[in-house]
């Protein structure tokens, strides 16, 4: 399918051939403050508030200590990162990460309309304000390129826009254009974005996040999750084997 190129200003809903609708959007590149995190979209883990970024990006809306959780900050300096993250460190977390108009808990506690518009709300909960929108996976795509990140955060400038994230709402206008999306600087550099963007994105399933860039770090990423229980389970095999000689 086509997805007809649209003024920075502009948003809309465009169905997908599956009846399925994707939003072509803005998109800004944004720093994070972890000290470790970086963002088209957000304030990279580290960076201060500032411009057109009123919250500082030291912490998340879910994590308090984010700068400390990515291990350092995520610099968006081009001459400053390879292959998708910063030179100085490793991140702790997945560096492809995106922050999205909408915070599901407030106060310790699910926010009214949480269990009835987040689609995956019943098959991830796992207790009374534990979010379950929290590092679930987004595809974005610029062009004929698509990229996978992680939910980490909320914004750009709001937490309560369930009618934009699960409806079809157009963003709030807003400072950055109605940016409706912050990324990362690895989403940026793998995408080819420009610090305001337009482009198009949808949620996805852990199971449908194909072999990529994204899979390879973080203690918030399923897959090195996964393979690290795999190696561990190979390492045990292994001991036991050895144990019965």
């Amino acid at each position: 399918m086509l997805i007809k190129r649209l003024p920075s200003h502009a948003s809309v809903d465009l169905a997908l051939g599956d009846g399925f609708f994707i939003r072509v959007i803005v998109v800004r590149v944004v720093v994070f403050v972890v000290l470790a995190l970086g963002a088209v979209f957000m304030v990279p883990p580290g960076e201060q508030a500032g411009g057109n970024n009123p919250v500082p990006n030291n912490r998340s809306s879910w994590d308090l200590n984010w700068t400390s959780s990515y291990g350092g900050f995520d610099t968006p300096e081009r001459s400053e990162r390879r292959n998708y993250i910063p030179v100085s460190f490793v991140p702790h977390q997945n560096p492809f990460y995106c922050a999205l108009p909408y915070n599901d808990v407030t106060h310790g506690q699910f926010k009214p309309e949480g269990p009835l518009v987040i689609p995956w709300f019943k098959q991830a909960y796992m207790g009374q304000g534990q979010s379950v929108c929290w590092h679930h996976w987004i595809a974005i795509r610029k062009g004929n390129r698509t990229c996978y990140a992680q939910w980490e955060d909320c914004g750009p400038f709001r937490t309560d826009h369930f009618q934009y994230v699960f409806g079809s709402e157009k963003p709030k206008p807003n400072l950055n254009h109605a940016a409706g999306l912050d990324v990362s600087p690895a989403v940026r550099d793998y995408l080819g974005l420009q610090p305001t963007d337009v482009t198009d994105w949808q949620f996805v399933n852990t199971q449908d996040v194909p072999p990529g860039p994204w899979r390879s770090y973080g203690e918030n990423n399923n897959f090195v999750l996964a393979r690290r229980q795999m190696e561990q389970k190979l390492v045990q095999q292994g001991n036991s084997g050895n144990a019965k000689k």
